[in-house]
């Protein structure tokens, strides 16, 4: 039995999918009911990863945490849960953590960041061992933003225009995670996951412009107003980071495992998933 947190989130339900795709037996943990999941042929166990997990972590050999996107409880909430499970006898623990995590400047990078320091810490006098994925920003971010640009001409690009981004599909994500939840050799690995192409946002306007059948030229756009939340100081020191430096790495740790080339942002492009959101 492979366990799979937030599984009603896009990664985690990607996960699932990879994983039920390679016949395995997978519960979804999720805070709320979510039929989807078991439309996929997926066990759904209701919990707050910041409370009792035991129930969901109980007879499983393999363990997929995904902490809700930027939220402050990962940095101490992670440990606890993958503690819990090597506690309780699940011995691959696999952390989706984020491509560069040490740029500490971006919070929830940080967080991430300490959660993989704790890692030894944490498997410690148990039987477990961990691997952890760094995924580059997804492809599918920009689905919304292609979508409007179909519509209006214009990509806007709050990480502005000069800086490039190695857009990963979170199908390729998905994959590698299955790989790295079911193979073996691969235990205290951390393994990057970044896309083929490192494109700025007249890139991405091209290469949607193409998909589209129409012009589209990328247009500067400002980062999300402060609100004061957490979330969203998140957002605008991410998007700082990107316009100042970009967001890439190297496809070769992604094509090993998954053994092909990861997709490009065209061919995300061409998938369903994209399809149906244009």
């Amino acid at each position: 039995m492979i366990v799979v947190t937030a599984a009603g989130g896009p990664t985690g339900t990607a996960v699932v999918r990879a994983l039920r795709a390679r016949g395995e037996r997978v519960r979804a943990v999720v805070r709320s009911p979510r039929p989807g999941l078991e439309a996929l042929g997926a066990e759904v166990a209701v919990a707050d990863l910041t409370g009792d997990v035991s129930g969901a972590l109980a007879g499983a050999d393999a363990l997929y945490l995904v902490w809700p996107n930027v939220d402050p409880a990962e940095e101490a909430g992670a440990p606890a849960v993958l503690r819990a499970a090597a506690r309780a006898g699940v011995r691959r623990l696999v952390y989706h953590s984020v491509l560069r995590p040490q740029a500490r400047v971006m919070p929830h990078h940080a967080a991430k960041d300490r959660v993989e320091e704790a890692l030894d810490g944490v498997v410690a006098g148990t039987g477990a061992r961990w691997r952890v994925l760094q995924p580059c920003a997804y492809a599918d971010n920009l689905d919304a933003a292609v979508a409007e640009a179909g519509r209006t001409g214009e990509l806007r690009s709050p990480w502005g225009l000069e800086r490039a981004q190695s857009f990963v599909d979170l199908r390729d994500v998905a994959e590698t995670a299955a790989v790295l939840l079911t193979e073996d050799g691969l235990d205290s690995g951390t393994f990057e996951a970044a896309g083929p192409e490192e494109l700025t946002a007249p890139d991405v306007a091209r290469i949607a412009g193409a998909h589209l059948g129409r012009p589209v030229t990328a247009v500067d756009a400002a980062p999300p107003a402060d609100d004061g939340s957490y979330a969203r100081r998140c957002l605008r020191t991410m998007f700082g980071e990107y316009r100042a430096h970009g967001f890439t790495g190297s496809p070769r740790v992604l094509t090993a495992l998954l053994g092909r080339p990861p997709r490009t942002f065209a061919d995300h492009l061409t998938s369903d998933g994209a399809r149906s959101s244009l």
